[in-house]
């Protein structure tokens, strides 16, 4: 699944105050919702299915009643790709969002990617 659609997926389902959702598996969508999970912007998740009807149930999160995802930027897409060197990944939001970044050793937290000297395809920023 396309990243893209992925985060506009969970966008939408926090608007609309739904619990969880349920989205097809991917090696890649994994790792972002692993990654959103750990930095607190997602609940849990959990890999269900077998073979090609594989899937991830994600629950979202919220604060008195309010999704704790409050922006999503998309910086690269199909149609132009930004790449940084590990030198220009700066803060987003002033340390309060995360900015995923698309490595030789995959994808990642912009902070783990600098303190590695990696740079790479920058996909999102979230706060």
């Amino acid at each position: 699944m396309n990243y893209i659609d992925l985060l506009t997926k969970i966008k939408n389902a926090q608007q609309a105050k739904k619990e969880s959702l349920k989205v097809f598996y991917s090696k890649n969508s994994e790792v972002i919702i692993d990654i959103l999970t750990k930095k607190g912007y997602l609940d849990a998740f959990e890999k269900k299915g077998r073979g090609p009807k594989k899937f991830l149930e994600i629950k979202l999160k919220y604060f008195n009643s309010e999704g704790v995802i409050h922006g999503i930027k998309f910086i690269s897409k199909s149609s132009r790709q930004f790449y940084y060197r590990a030198k220009d990944i700066k803060p987003i939001k002033k340390g309060y969002g995360i900015l995923l970044i698309s490595t030789s050793k995959g994808i990642m937290e912009g902070k783990t990617a600098k303190k590695e000297n990696l740079g790479g395809e920058a996909l999102f920023e979230i706060w």
